[in-house]
């Protein structure tokens, strides 16, 4: 069973949207689990402080390196990744996705205030993963979108074996574009091609589409994708 341990000061935030939808349904039924640890729990003193001023000045408070150590280590190692939610850490991909999701889970610790002592990163071997060039109130959300990435690619959870096949960043280009009934809607008709039946035309149709897309939307995403693919075969004369 794929498994999500989760360390956070506000335990009370999950499972959130984790319960309902696909990844709900999933948890219901036993294809993931989750548990939620309160780092508090581990705090010093009457008052369980869990954050101190940070060394050599500066705004805001820094969560202790002793007391999450004593709040992952009560989780022991079962060889597990584990992760840190943080805004300067590795961007979150696709890639990085599909290969968390075919593992056993991870441990996922939710940073808050102005960050976490370096020495507990280093001394635990957390990886720090960042949903994006932005800053939140603190990890959680972060863990939310992550868990959801994974959950949703577990056997079963989509229904279909390739239903997660075509989508936005699974083969380098953003996704192509959707259309249902009804066929027109507020003068605008659903593209010919999609009605032709034709299979092998449709098929290039989305992928010119795609292509168009990324390279109009996600300049970095195109520029990667052309240099993967193969030179164009020389014409002999």
């Amino acid at each position: 069973m794929w498994r999500a341990s989760i360390l956070t000061l506000y335990p009370e935030m999950f499972p959130g949207p984790l319960g309902v939808s696909l990844s709900g349904e999933a948890l219901a039924t036993g294809t993931w689990a989750l548990d939620v640890s309160n780092i508090r729990d581990f705090g010093q003193g009457r008052h369980r402080s869990v954050d101190d001023t940070p060394a050599g000045g500066g705004p805001g408070m820094v969560i202790r390196a002793d007391v999450l150590a004593q709040a992952i280590d009560a989780l022991g190692d079962d060889g597990r990744p584990r992760l840190l939610m943080s805004p300067r850490g590795l961007p979150l991909q696709q890639a990085h996705v599909r290969a968390l999701a075919a593992g056993d889970g991870a441990v996922i610790v939710c940073g808050r205030f102005e960050g976490v002592d370096q020495r507990v990163i280093e001394a635990r071997g957390l990886t720090e993963v960042s949903i994006g060039d932005y800053v939140l109130s603190g990890g959680e959300l972060g863990a939310m979108v992550l868990i959801d990435a994974c959950v949703r690619l577990l056997p079963g959870v989509m229904g279909g074996a390739t239903s997660g096949d075509e989508e936005s960043f699974e083969n380098g280009l953003l996704e192509y574009p959707h259309y249902t009934r009804p066929l027109t809607f507020e003068d605008r008709a659903i593209p010919d091609i999609l009605r032709s039946g034709h299979h092998k035309n449709i098929a290039a149709w989305r992928r010119s589409e795609a292509e168009a897309l990324t390279r109009e939307r996600r300049p970095d995403l195109w520029a990667a994708y052309e240099a993967r693919q193969p030179p164009p075969k020389k014409k002999r004369r």
